[in-house]
């Protein structure tokens, strides 16, 4: 019986830290679905006024702002599922009280990048958004011919002269230039502890498996 003490004490521990792990992700999941129903609820929410002072802390905040594009806008490199490839447009924006700020328009699709976009009047619902969609891996934007790889609000403020703050459009009164908008969602936000907790389980049942697989081995043996 000795023989087989060693095997089975390893085996139940690691069984438990593992099964222990898989409870812990499935938590996880639990707290990340509060969360994003949380996000879901604060991005439905009605929306208010830009506000005087503007930082990250108010992520997803519905908003309202009229004023005037000054033609000045940054093409992101995008694609949607009716339309595949083209560019979210990204404009330079006057509000009516006189900040220049971001808003992204929306998708225009690729063989309508080219077309003009003059000035105009808007009035826009849409939520504020500091997006973090560039990885290690993405390249650097093209400036000279003005193709962006992704949306980096403190870069694109610079280039365009513009306070750090990007409004992403969900509604827009007036002429959008052919941009449809794309509202700010939770869809880009990953959940994936489920998975994660499969994968813990999957190797508890694993590590049982090769203990057992052990302790019948050390049965075999000859005294």
């Amino acid at each position: 019986m000795r023989r087989y003490l060693a095997p089975l004490v390893v085996g139940i521990l690691g069984c438990a830290v593992l099964i222990q792990l898989g409870l812990w992700q499935l938590d996880r999941r639990d707290w990340k679905e509060g969360l994003l129903a949380e996000i879901v609820e604060g991005i439905n929410a009605p929306p208010v006024p830009l506000p005087d002072q503007i930082d990250p802390s108010m992520k997803y905040l519905p908003v309202m702002v009229s004023g005037t594009t000054t033609g000045a806008e940054i093409d992101v490199l995008s694609h949607t599922r009716e339309q595949g490839a083209g560019y979210q447009i990204v404009s330079r924006f006057i509000t009516d009280d006189g900040r220049a700020i971001l808003v992204d328009r929306g998708f225009v699709p690729q063989q309508m990048r080219r077309v003009e976009r003059p000035p105009v009047r808007l009035q826009i619902t849409g939520n504020l958004h500091w997006p973090q969609d560039a990885s290690a891996s993405t390249p650097a934007p093209n400036l000279d011919e003005n193709i962006w790889f992704a949306r980096d609000v403190e870069q694109m403020a610079a280039t365009l002269d513009t306070l750090p703050v990007l409004v992403v459009a969900s509604f827009v009164q007036g002429d959008n230039q052919g941009a449809r908008p794309i509202p700010v969602a939770v869809e880009g936000i990953p959940n994936n502890h489920l998975s994660y907790a499969i994968q813990w389980f999957l190797i508890a049942a694993t590590w049982a498996v090769m203990t057992l697989a052990l302790i019948w081995r050390i049965r075999q043996r000859k005294y």
